[in-house]
């Protein structure tokens, strides 16, 4: 074995490690379950991708894994297709690529006042792909890859701008639908995840969102690093912190897939 290969089996460890932990923390997988992820093509969906194909061809729990990549036709950022299609064979989970198109805008009385955000837009067409797709093929949970930082901006997102202490919690039941959303990367660090990203070669995406760094959660990430510079465990006391708050969507949540 190289030593690049020992790199990155060490880190892939590290990882694995986490992602077990937070599966058994909060039970995240179960006998006869059928996960669809939501694969953006950034680098945390594809760990996403990489270690629940890896736990699914454990024998138990018995679970199968399927992959949606959405592309949004009026957002010009996107990913190298094929690439994702070979990804997904290598981890032996299969992939289905969806094309959606932003139409008029969600009517509904809750989220009528967000539609002029362009990533609320964006977001809201790729979850709503996300749960048809997932009803469709008789999927009872939807994973994404939000990892504990993101976790942790956004509960100062909400902190600053809806005045309440609420995050995405690693687990959560659908009021409306059969569906659970599981959040299986929780306990890893984005800094772990890039570390791993390099050391596999991922492949970035091609062109990024235009939004990308206006948005409330690039301002959030932004004061996340300030508050590092103050205590670089900033993210795992913060994180901490949160055992026992209430859990729940807000309007303003601006969360990428």
């Amino acid at each position: 074995m190289t030593e690049e290969e020992k790199q990155i089996a060490l880190q892939r460890d590290r990882l694995t490690k986490r992602f077990h932990k937070a599966c058994a923390d909060y039970g995240l997988i179960a006998d006869g379950d059928h996960i669809l992820i939501g694969l953006s093509g950034g680098k945390d969906s594809l760990a996403l991708v990489e270690l629940l194909g890896r736990r699914a061809q454990i024998y138990k729990p018995r679970f199968r894994v399927t992959a949606l990549h959405v592309r949004v036709k009026e957002r010009s950022y996107h990913t190298d297709l094929s690439y994702l299609e070979n990804f997904c064979a290598e981890a032996k989970v299969p992939l289905i690529v969806r094309d959606v198109e932003i139409g008029e805008s969600p009517q509904t009385s809750d989220i009528t006042h967000q539609t002029s955000n362009p990533c609320f837009l964006c977001s809201w067409y790729r979850r709503k792909t996300l749960f048809n797709v997932a009803q469709e093929l008789g999927c009872n949970k939807i994973a994404f890859g939000h990892h504990r930082d993101d976790i942790v901006q956004t509960l100062l997102m909400n902190l600053i701008y809806q005045g309440a202490f609420a995050t995405m919690p690693p687990v959560l039941q659908l009021d409306k639908m059969p569906l659970q959303i599981i959040r299986p990367l929780c306990l890893i660090n984005e800094s772990d995840l890039k570390r791993y990203a390099e050391l596999r070669g991922y492949k970035k995406q091609e062109k990024l969102c235009p939004f990308e760094h206006v948005s409330s959660r690039e301002q959030a990430k932004q004061l996340l690093e300030q508050l590092k510079t103050l205590n670089p465990e900033a993210v795992d006391s913060i994180y901490a912190a949160m055992t026992n708050i209430k859990t729940e969507y807000l309007p303003h949540n601006i969360e990428k897939q």
